[in-house]
């Protein structure tokens, strides 16, 4: 069963929307004057970003503008100054394990899973903790526990729990991936390129994938596709040389003037780009 085909239940959360589903107690991620600078070099220049539950925003630019090193700075990845806040706690100086007990999770462009493992085993192992290993790889009782039965489900791998990883189609690690999040708790989720390398069924999929999981999490996409990009972005942020250079809607950052200038360079681009052209290369980003 892919993603696309879940069904909707009366308890259905909300997806996400512009500006977020903001309440007393919502998760944020607050980046205020970051700074990353490798020999001399700013990859990241005093940026400030406000990220809140619900809103799901897509993070674009040309190579080298600092997308990926911003995650890695959240993430604990790199060195990084100024002020990264997780509803009110500084991430900034932590160690990588303390920001993922934070409920800070991330997907990398290829997908970490463990191939040799089932998909069912690798949600155990994220899951994990307090168990011994031998309990997480051990041959499971036919009772699952609800919380990965529900994360099955999400991801639409139900069908598939008990296939090796490794034998999975390109779009599916990367449900799994996502899914090894969820299990987590993680509740703020950092996605770096996640359709790179899909199929426009796996890529519409995986934009469903979000939506869903949206609603009650602070999810930040890394992306280069802009058809994906317009389809099912809430909110963007534009970043060229380590700097925000524009905010807003899809139809805001399309209709600035700078982000065609910077990024995409001509308006009509901006509004038809397809993909692989502006951002012929872009794949092979490394920031």
């Amino acid at each position: 069963m892919s993603p696309a085909a879940q069904t909707t239940t009366t308890d259905t959360p909300p997806g996400p929307i512009a500006g977020g589903n903001a309440g007393m107690d919502s998760e944020y991620l607050q980046i205020r004057n970051l700074a990353v600078q490798f020999d001399g070099f700013r990859a990241v220049d005093g940026v400030d970003l406000t990220l809140m539950q619900g809103d799901l925003r897509f993070l674009i630019g040309p190579n080298g503008a600092g997308k990926t090193t911003i995650i890695d700075a959240i993430t604990g990845l790199v060195k990084a100054t100024g002020s990264i806040q997780k509803s009110g706690v500084e991430v900034v100086g932590k160690k990588v394990h303390q920001i993922a007990r934070l409920g800070i999770g991330r997907t990398f462009q290829t997908a970490s899973v463990f191939e040799e493992l089932t998909v069912l085993q690798n949600l155990d192992i994220a899951a994990g903790a307090g168990r011994s290993v031998w309990t997480m790889l051990r041959r499971r009782p036919a009772q699952i526990p609800d919380d990965i039965l529900e994360v099955l489900e999400t991801i639409g791998l139900a069908d598939h729990r008990e296939t090796k990883a490794g034998v999975l189609a390109h779009g599916q690690k990367q449900w799994l991936e996502i899914g090894m999040l969820l299990v987590q708790n993680a509740s703020v989720l950092l996605l770096d390129e996640p359709v790179a390398g899909m199929s426009g069924e796996e890529r519409e999929e995986t934009g469903q994938l979000l939506r869903r999981i949206g609603g009650e999490r602070t999810v930040v996409v890394v992306e280069h596709d802009m058809d994906f990009m317009r389809s099912f972005a809430t909110s963007v942020s534009v970043l060229a040389r380590g700097k925000v250079i524009a905010e807003g809607s899809v139809a805001q950052v399309q209709a600035n003037p700078k982000v065609q200038e910077v990024y995409l360079g001509t308006a009509a681009a901006v509004g038809s780009a397809p993909v692989g052209s502006a951002d012929a290369d872009a794949s092979a980003e490394k920031e």
